[in-house]
């Protein structure tokens, strides 16, 4: 459970580097959480 956390940060931060507008950021922030979403609905 602590990888998948950490890993949730890291690809966060690395969202948050290659966007260029708050946008942009937005939508990371987005994909983010339904990839988190979805990890967590295959882990239950």
């Amino acid at each position: 459970m602590k990888k998948l956390g950490l890993v949730a940060v890291l690809v966060s931060l690395l969202g948050l580097a290659a966007c260029n507008t708050i946008s942009g950021a937005g939508q990371d922030l987005e994909r983010g959480g339904a990839a988190i979403s979805g990890a967590a609905e295959r882990h239950k």
